[in-house]
């Protein structure tokens, strides 16, 4: 296994010293050891992969020093545009050295979310003719593989990907947290909101740990997951997807189990819910300043005011609670209030160890929401 430190120094080495990007699961160790090591200002944790391209693209343009771009290969999608249209050689040539996690490598067990994106991540970099190298596990090699790409990039002026395989880097724990002091967990905001929702209702539920605590909640209380869309890819969308199905379906209220992460991600997504303004649309946002899926990375999340933004964006009744009495009087309140309705939950980070995965498949969950929104 590569030690992050290794991977780091050798890229200071060669002035390589600025870092952006959504974290990923696969890369958790070197994202801790660049958090802890980089000055803030040279590791931005990004809102969306695509904006973290734009942002190396404007620290090359004001430096001429190669930038880092770190990423689940899930993310590629969002990089397509600025990787086309602004960086490469067709149009400003700027050299970017992406980072990409390869979840769903092929003959890799994976979740199915991730199994069509490993099987095209390659082909989609040889698309887009960006040079890739898979990234060595033996450290012995990682100093000739790292002045390979750097003279490619230098040379060519193009970007250059490493492809990471899970277990390619060491362990590292992350030191530098600035988390606050919540009492309310997400799992028990979960249970609570969800007691709240009535047998006609729809819930779509975002990437990560709140589908899958949404899921073995129901487990739990002996009940079905036919009126549960449990989004386990496409991280940042479950608002539109919430949304397309509250237009579709006026007399049913739809409620959004979103993260911070993930409306981040998307934000813009919030102003078409306050144009449209469905009457039967409730979006609740369990905060918790990070990607807890991913390591626990840090987001915006609890620096900034969410509610505020969809008060902004046309959302008619917005408010925030972070303890569990507060839940309790904001849940009692739901019914009467006027929508779209936004609920921000600030809650602790991390999960259960023991936390498990839906056992369901994306299609037979998908075939029993169907059904489930079919009935009268």
């Amino acid at each position: 296994m590569i030690s992050p430190k290794l991977f780091y120094n050798l890229l200071l080495g060669h002035s390589i010293n600025f870092y952006t990007g959504v974290p990923d699961s696969l890369l958790k160790n070197l994202c801790a050891y660049i958090s802890d090591c980089a000055p803030k200002e040279h590791n931005v944790i990004a809102a969306n992969e695509g904006g973290a391209v734009a942002l190396a693209a404007g620290h090359y343009l004001s430096t001429g020093r190669i930038p880092v771009v770190y990423m689940q290969n899930s993310g590629l999608g969002n990089t397509v545009n600025p990787l086309m249209s602004l960086t490469d050689k067709q149009v400003y040539h700027i050299p970017v050295l992406l980072v990409i996690g390869w979840r769903g490598e092929p003959g890799v067990k994976d979740e199915p979310q991730h199994r069509k994106q490993g099987l095209v991540t390659t082909d989609l970099l040889t698309a887009m003719g960006i040079k890739y190298e898979i990234l060595t596990d033996d450290e012995a090699n990682l100093d000739v593989q790292i002045n390979r790409a750097v003279e490619y990039m230098r040379t060519t002026g193009e970007a250059f990907a490493f492809v990471v395989r899970k277990g390619t880097f060491d362990s590292y724990t992350l030191h530098r947290t600035d988390s606050p002091e919540l009492s309310l967990t997400r799992e028990r905001a979960i249970q609570m909101v969800a007691d709240s929702v009535g047998d006609k209702d729809v819930v779509v539920s975002t990437t990560g740990m709140i589908s899958r605590e949404l899921f073995e909640y129901r487990v739990a209380r002996g009940k079905g997951h036919e009126q549960d869309f449990l989004t386990v890819g496409s991280m940042g969308h479950a608002s539109q997807i919430a949304l397309g199905i509250a237009t579709a379906q006026p007399t049913r209220r739809v409620f959004c189990f979103d993260g911070d992460g993930a409306t981040i991600m998307h934000t813009g997504n919030m102003a078409i819910v306050g144009q449209l303004a469905p009457k039967n649309y409730y979006h609740i946002v369990f905060n918790n300043g990070a990607h807890d899926s991913v390591g626990g990375q840090p987001t915006v999340g609890l620096s900034i005011d969410i509610p505020a933004i969809a008060k902004a964006c046309g959302y008619k009744t917005c408010c925030s609670v972070d303890n569990e009495s507060d839940l309790v009087r904001a849940l009692k309140d739901l019914p009467q209030c006027q929508t779209p309705y936004m609920l921000e939950v600030k809650v602790k980070r991390g999960a259960r160890a023991d936390l498990g995965r839906p056992t369901t498949t994306p299609v037979e969950n998908k075939n029993a929401l169907m059904s489930f929104l079919s009935e009268k």
